[in-house]
Parts: structure tokens; C-alpha cells; sequence
């Protein structure tokens, strides 16, 4: 997917992001009846770190973002946001991947939640992410990435 190309995102990202956010959550936070636009952008604004989100483009398009952020233990994974024109390419998975081979990333735990019905669960099983503990919106989730390219089973 040579295509798909990742950039370190800016301050001046924020609002496109907090944008796709709002795009990618409201059906299902609509159906787990917690969706209000403004409170999605403002979690969003109120988390956003520019040194650890990055930005995916294919052909100069904005796609999508995601960010990974170091923890005490290992990093967290959140903020991965397709836009719905480009979900179900394969674009998920070839950004999961490189962010997982990351050097860094060998050897520590990543974690993440997901929402509760939400499709991207299935992407983050695929690669050997555990659910860890559920309630009735998030599903979190983690995964030790091993030295060797392999990965465990949650932590």
C-alpha cells in the first residue's frame, strides 16, 4: 500500500481531525445514545498531542489519523480515524502494522479502547489484540508486541 503516506501531524491539525472524529463516531455513538458533536470535538481537543498523532494521506487526500503515545508501561493507541470513504481497503491494517513494527514499540504493551458494537474491534483482534475489561461503552483492549515481530496475547 505504497499509496498511503503517514506525516507527523501539526497544531493546525486539530480541528481536521476533531472534523473525522465526528464523522467516524456518530453512528455508533448515536446508537450507544451518547452522541453530542460538540462534546466528541472537545475530547478530542482536550487529549490531541501533535508529537504523537500522525496524519495518513493517499494521493495528497486526507485519510485518516491515529496517534501513539507512551505510558509508564508501554504506549496507548488512540484517535484512529478512517474517513468512511476509505474504510474496508485495507488502509487499517497497513497503518496498524507499521505503528506495531515501530522499534520503539518492541517489547511493550499497547493498549486502546474501542466502542462497544464497533467494527474497528475485529481489525485490532486480527492482530492479536485481548479484550482486557468491557462496560457498556468501551471495550479496552492491549497487546504485547514482541521483539521478534510476533505478538502475545494481552498483557
Amino acid at each position: 500500500m505504497k499509496q498511503i503516506t503517514l506525516r507527523q501531524s501539526q497544531i493546525s491539525d486539530v480541528e481536521t481531525i476533531a472534523n473525522l472524529r465526528v464523522i467516524v463516531l456518530r453512528n455508533d455513538l448515536t446508537r450507544l445514545g451518547r452522541f453530542d458533536e460538540e462534546k466528541v470535538r472537545q475530547r478530542f481537543r482536550n487529549s490531541f498531542d501533535a508529537v504523537h498523532t500522525w496524519m495518513f494521506e493517499k494521493a495528497s487526500s486526507f485519510v485518516g489519523s491515529v496517534a501513539l503515545k507512551p505510558t509508564l508501561d508501554g504506549y496507548v493507541l488512540e484517535h484512529f480515524y478512517i474517513h468512511p470513504n476509505y474504510q474496508g481497503k485495507g488502509i487499517g491494517s497497513h497503518v496498524l502494522k507499521n505503528l506495531l513494527e515501530q522499534n520503539d514499540v518492541k517489547g511493550k504493551c499497547v493498549t486502546l479502547n474501542v466502542l462497544q458494537g464497533s467494527p474497528a474491534k475485529r481489525l485490532y483482534e486480527r492482530f492479536g489484540f485481548r479484550v482486557e475489561r468491557e462496560d457498556l461503552i468501551d471495550v479496552y483492549m492491549s497487546l504485547h508486541v514482541e521483539d521478534n515481530n510476533r505478538t502475545v496475547e494481552g498483557v
